[in-house]
């Protein structure tokens, strides 16, 4: 006996749902993932500053996919990563580039911005010599 139509298409619904939600899923667990965004958790984790500035525990949020500020290509990435803290929230700009496809990600620019406007610089790399200054 052939299903009815509207059972169809609801089933269609459910499944296709389901994998838009899986899909998601995964593209959040592949940019968390990545070498740039740990390296600016690190950064963040590390500065005394920002800890102070959003308190411990910290969380981190997923991304808003649907940002315009969120981009990758095969040698430059730009996230704007959700934190929130017991004290504040906000978010961290990450800006990372590599030489060629394959090499080592290097941090750009990392600060954290806060909802209330103010800018915590986190990374910036040193112009002389070559030399990655932490700020």
């Amino acid at each position: 006996m052939p299903m009815p139509l509207g059972k169809q298409v609801f089933f269609a619904g459910v499944a296709a749902s389901g994998s838009c939600a899986i899909v998601y899923y995964l593209v959040q667990k592949t940019f968390s993932r990545a070498s740039y965004y740990q390296l600016a958790l690190e950064q963040l984790h590390s500065h005394p500053e920002a800890l102070e500035a959003l308190g411990t525990p910290l969380n981190v949020h997923y991304l808003k996919l649907t940002d315009k500020y969120n981009f990758v290509d095969i040698a430059d990435a730009k996230l704007k990563i959700p934190v929130s803290g017991p004290k504040s929230e906000g978010h961290l700009y990450v800006s990372s580039s590599r030489d060629a496809p394959f090499k080592r990600w290097n941090l750009q620019e990392v600060f954290l911005e806060l909802k209330d406007g103010q800018q915590i610089p986190l990374f910036k790399p040193s112009r002389d010599n070559d030399e990655v200054k932490k700020e």
